[in-house]
């Protein structure tokens, strides 16, 4: 049944990781991969509430699994941040690869901290 519910949330996750990628792009000129760095942080987020949410609130594991092994393994994205961030130091953007890399890492641990202490705040 788990197996089930990652697949069924991994079909929400990965066309809507699409769909926001290209949104948040087309809204920035730039050669900053915005749309993965949006993506990753605010998955990071949701994760964290999600799991600060089994923990405190009761969030049934098979929720756990659909919302956060699915929805949210599928949304996020590690293998483009690394695509992403090797462009652009091939393309010699070494400053936007290394803020890429800094603030994906930073952005992304505060996030997910953020969403477990809310969960926290919560329960």
């Amino acid at each position: 049944m788990t197996l089930l519910l990652v697949f069924l949330g991994g079909m929400v996750g990965a066309p809507a990781r699409y769909l926001i990628d290209r949104l948040v792009q087309r809204l920035h000129d730039s050669v900053f991969p915005w749309g993965t760095l949006a993506i990753n942080v605010s998955g990071s987020l949701v994760l964290g509430l999600l799991l600060g949410a089994r923990d405190d609130l009761g969030l049934p594991a098979a929720m756990a699994a659909l919302l956060g092994t699915g929805v949210c393994g599928a949304f996020t994205t590690f293998s483009t941040f690394g695509f992403e961030t090797v462009r652009l130091l091939e393309e010699g953007s070494v400053l936007e690869a290394g803020l890429n890399a800094l603030g994906s890492l930073v952005l992304g641990l505060l996030a997910a901290a953020a969403g477990f202490a809310l969960a926290a705040l919560l329960g």
